[in-house]
């Protein structure tokens, strides 16, 4: 049962849930993320971290730069249900809508850019 409650603990945050959506769309460093988000790089990774442990997002690192993209595999089998049931819901939100059209521009602009802007 923790591993359930973990997830529901991680999805229990508006934040972590925007990143979720962003992430449905693949890989991204973590710059994309704090420029999406607009949050602190402190904050942002505390998210993520929370996100990771409950195995909901995976992490590789590349130089200096970190990487994040939702799990190949999860702790439990409902949890890609819950979570394919979560993004057709969110899908068409405001605020959903305005994250995708950001993170556009975000990538458009490129990742060195923002990584530069950010750090």
């Amino acid at each position: 049962m923790q591993d359930q409650l973990d997830v529901l603990k991680a999805l229990a945050d508006e934040t972590r849930l925007r990143a979720l959506c962003a992430l449905r769309g693949g890989e991204l460093c973590v710059c994309q993320l704090i420029a999406l988000l607009e949050l602190a790089p402190s904050t942002v990774s505390k998210h993520l971290s929370i996100m990771r442990a409950a195995r909901l997002v995976e992490s590789r690192k590349d130089g200096r730069w970190m990487y994040y993209r939702l799990s190949r595999e999860f702790r439990t089998p409902s949890t890609r249900k819950l979570l394919a049931l979560m993004f057709e819901d969110f899908e068409g939100t405001a605020r959903i809508v305005e994250d995708q059209k950001q993170l556009k521009a975000i990538c458009k602009e490129g990742m060195d850019s923002v990584c530069r802007r950010i750090f």
